[in-house]
């Protein structure tokens, strides 16, 4: 009895105890702040070197295909430095004004399955003369001369923690980062011809 009496009153190892219990779930938490602040700052380093490989691509001696992929491949390099694994993709899209290319409407199109793409014969206007229908009005590429670009470069990695595949998640991440310019006005602007109403496939 007495030996039972002397373990209820013990308080030594009792710190150890209450550790063992909260240290897994402060182990975690930091983890998971650790992994929202890598990817904050991921974002953050993302705008600063894509406000300038964007605005590099605005000149006109960055118009031709070959450029562009020297900014682009530019840009994976810097991402890279801070996520080697990353898969990286850029794309532009151009319109003939920022009010366009913010608003990325997509072009007007009969939606008779009511799904919100534009399929199985379906008709739409095509407004931009490409010959397809664009979910969000816009062109692929650079454009010409005083056409506003988005810009966009995404990153997808695996988390730096296995925090969320213990927690049964999805360890793959994805940050984005856009930019809408406008290129320079080394030319008149180009025109779209009248809209055609054509058919999806």
């Amino acid at each position: 009895m007495s030996f039972l009496r002397r373990l209820r009153d013990e308080k030594r190892g009792a710190t150890l105890v209450e550790f063992a219990i909260v240290a897994p779930v402060l182990c975690l938490m930091l983890m998971g702040a650790f992994d929202i602040a890598h990817s904050l700052y991921l974002r953050t380093v993302m705008e600063g070197i894509m406000q300038k490989a964007g605005r590099d691509s605005t000149l006109e001696t960055s118009s031709t295909a070959s450029a562009q992929d020297a900014l682009d491949d530019e840009v994976k390099s810097q991402v890279r430095k801070l996520v080697g694994s990353a898969d990286i993709d850029t794309s532009r899209r151009f319109y003939r004004s920022f009010a366009e290319a913010k608003a990325a409407k997509p072009e007007t199109f009969n939606d008779s399955d009511s799904n919100g793409r534009c399929n199985g014969g379906e008709a739409y206007e095509d407004a931009n003369g490409n010959n397809t229908w664009d979910a969000d009005g816009g062109n692929e590429g650079q454009g010409g001369a005083k056409d506003a670009v988005l810009y966009t470069v995404t990153a997808t990695y695996d988390s730096l923690f296995p925090l969320w595949k213990m927690l049964e998640g999805s360890q793959e991440r994805s940050v984005s980062a856009s930019t809408i310019l406008r290129n320079q006005p080394y030319n008149e602007q180009g025109s779209y011809a009248a809209p055609v109403w054509k058919n999806c496939p």
